[in-house]
């Protein structure tokens, strides 16, 4: 073999070596290689928006790529989910999501996207409790006297939500279902309209996520009478659970999670799922999110895409029960 024709065999070993490295290699290999959009539905500056902020650094300085957050709201978050949903599954652009994702569908029946067959579930990152609070004139001061009165005088007492269909009014009306009180509902364009006139008196009682009211609860501009989460906050450590009340499946939540579109590889959505079950452990997170009402979760893919089953099923039979949507 002359020297030419050895020279020409090594650099087709080569090339063929490369061929198959590059074949075999996972497809979350060398992930990120380039800069990853983490999508929100939601402003600058709320509690969705904190927690996608802390989750992008925390990607950041494990994965050591770029993760950038890009706020899109709108339609209750409807417009960033569409948008993940519809983007190439190359673990390059994310969802930081709330609850509305899995009640949404029910709200808007021309929604362009599922929240199951969609996406790829990452982790739930973290859940608030939502919060039973009554207006400061209102002369009750625990959730016995609130019940009483409530049932004494049946279509009386107001309650401020966002709007049909949300989070807030759906909350009520499971509480009237579990409990026989009847109230008058006065729907909001958004949620400080119900804050402000829950602290006003010119409504008499609101469910109030505790990541967005927690000082106005903590200061008392608002009255707390009862937790719909499985556990007391420590930052309202006298208000008990309804559990402890007596109506233990009043649950309420509103939770964060990360996501991809459906179609995401496998070794990428474990590599995320990873850095957020490390993360929620951290000092940033703990110091930020639990003074807010946030319980810390960091759940698996498999386990948070369980839940998402089961409460899209939830919903499709309280949507039902309270005759909205399809």
């Amino acid at each position: 073999m002359n020297k030419r024709n050895l020279i020409t065999k090594l650099a087709l070993a080569s090339l063929c070596a490369l061929g198959l490295s590059a074949a075999h290699a996972a497809p979350g290999d060398n992930y990120p290689s380039r800069p990853v959009k983490i999508i929100v539905g939601f402003q600058a500056g709320g509690p969705t928006d904190v927690t996608a902020r802390l989750v992008a650094k925390a990607l950041q300085d494990e994965l050591k790529g770029a993760f950038i957050v890009e706020n899109k709201p709108g339609a209750t978050s409807n417009i960033a989910s569409e948008m993940v949903a519809n983007a190439h599954p190359d673990g390059y652009t994310l969802l930081v999501a709330a609850s509305p994702l899995t009640m949404n569908k029910y709200v808007f029946p021309q929604q362009k996207f599922d929240p199951i067959k969609s996406f790829e579930p990452v982790s739930k990152i973290s859940s608030a409790p939502g919060v039973l609070a009554v207006s400061p004139k209102l002369p009750v001061k625990n959730w016995q006297e609130f019940e009483a009165l409530a049932k004494k005088k049946p279509e009386s007492l107001s309650y401020g939500s966002t709007g049909q269909g949300g989070t807030q009014h759906m909350a009520m009306l499971r509480l009237e279902q579990l409990t026989g009180i009847k109230m008058v509902h006065v729907p909001y364009g958004g949620t400080t309209g119900v804050i402000n006139d829950l602290m006003g008196s010119v409504i008499d009682v609101a469910f109030m996520t505790s990541t967005g009211a927690m000082p106005n609860l903590e200061a008392g501009k608002v009255r707390p009478i009862a937790i719909a989460g499985p556990q007391r906050l420590p930052g309202l450590p006298n208000v008990p659970t309804f559990k402890e009340l007596g109506v233990p499946d009043m649950k309420s939540e509103s939770w964060n999670a990360l996501l991809a579109p459906a179609g995401t590889p496998k070794p990428i959505i474990d590599k995320l799922a990873a850095v957020i079950q490390k993360a929620v452990k951290s000092k940033a997170f703990k110091d930020t999110l639990i003074p807010q009402g946030s319980m810390l979760i960091g759940n698996s893919p498999q386990e948070f895409k369980a839940e998402l089953n089961e409460e899209v099923a939830f919903w499709a039979d309280q949507f039902k029960k309270a005759n909205i949507g399809n």
